[in-house]
Order: C-alpha cells, then structure tokens, then sequence
C-alpha cells in the first residue's frame, strides 16, 4: 500500500526526481541510506523538448548519482523506458522496500508516483518539497479562499523571512523599484559574459545518447520546420558548477542586473540576468541559499538596491506565487482560456523563420540555447502569440518544450494567464503591445524590414495592425477593465475606416504567417 507516514530518515529509500537534485534540503539533508533514481525515457518523449533541456536533466541526475557514490551512498540508479519499469526492476531488486520522495510540484505527478509504486508492490511517503520557501500550509494560511495579488504576497515572504527588512519596514524605505529597472543600455554598454563550464566525460556522453535516442524530438517537431544543430551547451549540471554561476552573477551581473533587466538587445541573449533559473528549477541551487548570498553580497559591497530587491522580488515573490496559483488553480489552469482565442501556434516558433527581427532573433535563441529572459519571453513571444489569436495551450506546450528550465508548474501560469490573459486568479490586464513597446526596450526594430511606425500597408510592422484588432475583438471583454481605459481611447480615436483597415492588415498577417512567409 501507499502511505503518507513518518519514517526514520534511513529506514527507507529516498527516491530522488530529476528536479529535486539537492542535498540541502529535504530528505536527502539527513539520510544517509539507499537512494533510488530512474531515468525514463518514455516521459522524455512527452513533449518535442530541446535537446539542451533532456540533456541538462540527464547530465545533473547522472552526476548526482556519481557524487552520492563517492560519498559512500548506496545508489540504485535505473535507466528504463518508463517509471513503471524503473520501479518494477527496483522493488524486484529491494522487495517490499518503502520510499520517500518530495511532493512533485506538477500537479497529479504525487498521485501517479503512488499509483506506480502500488503497483510496483513497494510503498511511498510523499513528504513537502523543500525547494521551495512557501510551504502550502503558509500559502494558504495567508491567502484564504481568493488568490492574492503578488505584490502583498511578496511582502508577506518580505516579513516572514527578514529578507531586505529593517526593524519592520523595508529596507531604503520602498518595497518595491520596479520603476528604476526599466531603463535601456547606452550605445557603448557591453555586458560580462555569461559564465562557461568545462564539461566532462559524462554530459559529452549524454548529450551524443540525447541526439541519438531522442532523435525525431524537437528538431522533427510536427509544428513545423527542420532543426538546426544546438549551439553549445552551456548550463551547470553539478552543484559545484551552479555554484560557480552563482559566483560570476554576484561578482559580475548583479550590479547592473536591475536597470537594465527589461531591456533587450538583438546582440547580447544573457545581458545581466542571472542565469540560475536551470540550476535552481534542477534544485542544484536552493532559492534561500541564492537570495542569501546575493544579499550577503548587498551588505559587503553596498551593490544597488534597485538591482538587489529586483532579483530577489523575482525569486522570493514571483517563483513562489505562482508555484502556489498553478497548484491551488490546477486542472482548470492548463485548458483556461477566457478570451476564447483558437489560433494555431505559428510554424515560425519552431524554425524561426519569419521577418520580424525581434521575433526571429529570440526564437533563434532558444532554438541555440533553449533559453531567452523573462521580458523576451513576456513581451516578444507571449504578445505576439496575444495578440495573434493563439490558443493558450499550444503556446504553453511550445514553452515546456522548447525552454531549458521550463516544467509545467512554470510555464502554465507564466504563459496561460501572465503572457496569455487566458485566466482571471491573478493577471489583472493583458499584456498586449505594440512595436512602440518593442521599440522602446530593444534595438530589433532599426534592423527590421518591417516598418514600426506603419500600421496598415506594405511593410508595416505585423505587431501593431495585430495589436489594436486584438483590442477591437476582445472590446466586449476588457473595456470595463479600470486597466485598458488609456488603451480604448486610442481605439476610440479611430474611425470606421481605419478599423476596417487594421482588420483587413491583421487577417493579411495571419494568412501570411499561415502560408510561412511573413
């Protein structure tokens, strides 16, 4: 049978998911017995993902693996086509065995690992995820029956951890400096370069047995287009090489990482962003260990607070937030879609082959890395998928897909409601924008043969005909929104025939993306 109950920390076995790769925390933090890990190919094959993102997987649980061994750990490592099987050749192996493992955060995965070892004829303890800061019992203490807005939240976690606090209030006297993080690079600005690693023997073999096993996957994808080969891969897949990540981002990003962590530049895919969403969603890195350091770091070298309260909002507030939506949202979450939008995902998110220079450029990124930051992804990609009709959902299977450290628990709140509008628990407008937005916080529309300042016609850019039809559309919807009313009064600026006009350009761009040469 399955049960949920206590066990001493080495009674049983600690059975480690490919997202749980810690030490730190959670049962493996006082255990010193058998661990158990299952490579399964089969839930590999779930979706096309990028071969960095299984590659990264494989790579840190097959390291994992080798450092519990040489620190005298009894490891019971199994490569099988699916966890069943895993566990099949386990509990043949350590009949009646009993596991422990950490709550998965996606939601139904608890209820399948119980299923499986039940069937498999051993038992689980399903125990909390300490990966995370909010434990459910404090969420839900705290947000009773609604969802909270993220920033009260944030404050929340400001208090009960003392993070940034000063006898109570916050630290330099604002919680918030989102308003100083919006600013665009000089002509002259060059960022550091994104940390490297030395890769071993080990990811060199898992990144021939990704190419060779999971052939077919991304680069076949049936969305559309060919693939061409990834560029190098270049994220941590040990904790001593996260630690090193963490290492260059305090040392060389963090300074600057506030002003400048909205902009973007066609030339430079990491600018100052951390870099650390692979190891920490991989649990290399402890999100309180990262915020500590960076604030340990604050205190030594007097770094600017705007950049310092930027990251750890992102890390402390938002990762925690919407942990916490997708699990108290879920099943309905995955299929939301409130502004009913039945588009298909364009071909061109999968090759990159479209004439936008801000979209094919962040598209070819993570075709590269599988990796873009977090306003490429916001602004550029879920904007246009916005405003362009898709459905929610098959941009959220793109994102899970494509991105190195995506899981369902992060791309289904990110994507359906922040970047889709798709649900209503905490997004309180769409985040629809036009190619004056782009312009703005990017240098892609001085290099791009459309044209940013047209609308309709030849040339114009498709972003601004898609923008105000996606408002013209879905007025019925989201002109009572106390949010949108600066946005319908240039709607209501134009007459009939410029809205028929921006229709027309629209329903173009959509038979244009459709044929694949937009």
């Amino acid at each position: 049978m399955t049960t949920d109950g206590a066990q001493s920390a080495d009674a049983a076995t600690v059975w480690v998911l490919g997202d749980q790769l810690t030490r730190c925390v959670g049962p493996l933090s006082d255990h010193h017995g058998r661990v158990l890990l299952i490579e399964a190919t089969a839930f590999a094959r779930r979706l096309p993902y990028h071969p960095h993102k299984l590659a990264a997987v494989f790579s840190a649980m097959r390291h994992f693996r080798d450092e519990l061994r040489a620190d005298g750990y009894d490891v019971s490592y199994r490569q099988a086509e699916t966890f069943a099987d895993g566990l099949a050749a386990h509990f043949e192996e350590y009949p009646d065995d009993h596991l422990r493992v950490m709550r998965p955060a996606t939601h139904g995965t608890a209820d399948r690992l119980r299923s499986l070892v039940a069937d498999a004829g051993g038992s689980v303890s399903v125990v909390e995820n300490e990966t995370f800061l909010c434990s459910p019992e404090q969420f839900d203490e705290f947000a009773g029956d609604s969802t909270p807005k993220h920033e009260s939240f944030y404050r929340f976690m400001r208090r009960e951890t003392g993070y940034l606090m000063d006898d109570g209030d916050p630290v330099g006297g604002e919680w918030n400096y989102d308003d100083q993080n919006r600013e665009t690079p000089p002509d002259d600005w060059t960022p550091p370069e994104p940390p490297t690693f030395d890769h071993d023997d080990v990811t060199a073999d898992v990144l021939s047995w990704v190419h060779e096993v999971f052939a077919g996957g991304y680069e076949d994808a049936p969305y559309g287009g060919d693939w061409a080969d990834p560029g190098p891969f270049e994220w941590p897949v040990t904790r001593e090489q996260a630690r090193r990540a963490l290492d260059a981002f305090v040392a060389d990003r963090l300074p600057e990482f506030g002003p400048y962590q909205d902009a973007m530049r066609e030339a430079e895919w990491a600018m100052h962003h951390s870099l650390l969403s692979v190891a920490i969603n991989l649990g290399l890195l402890t999100p309180r260990e990262v915020i500590e350091r960076v604030l340990a770091e604050h205190e030594a070298r007097d770094l600017p607070l705007n950049s310092v309260e930027g990251f750890v909002r992102q890390l402390l507030g938002w990762r925690e937030f919407v942990r916490h939506v997708y699990r108290r949202e879920m099943p309905e979450l995955a299929e939301a879609n409130q502004l009913d939008e039945r588009e298909p995902l364009p071909e061109f998110y999968w090759t990159g082959e479209t004439d936008m220079a801000c979209v094919s450029d962040v598209v070819d990124g993570v075709r590269e890395r599988g990796y873009s930051h977090h306003i490429e992804r916001l602004m550029i990609l879920s904007n246009f998928a916005l405003v362009y009709g898709v459905e929610p959902a098959a941009l959220n299977r793109w994102f899970h897909a494509a991105y190195v450290d995506a899981y369902h628990w992060v791309t289904t709140p990110n994507v359906v409601e922040m970047g889709m509008y798709g649900a209503d628990a905490f997004a309180t407008k769409p985040y629809a924008a036009s190619a004056n937005y782009i312009d703005g916080m990017s240098d892609y529309c001085s290099g791009c043969p459309y044209y940013k300042t047209k609308t309709t016609g030849d040339g114009a850019c498709p972003f601004n005909a898609l923008y105000w039809d996606f408002l013209d559309r879905n007025e019925d919807e989201l002109r009572s929104n106390h949010r949108m009313g600066l946005m319908y009064s240039h709607v209501d600026d134009k007459d009939a025939d410029e809205l028929e006009a921006i229709r027309e350009r629209a329903a173009e761009v959509r038979a244009m993306a459709e044929r694949g040469d937009l």
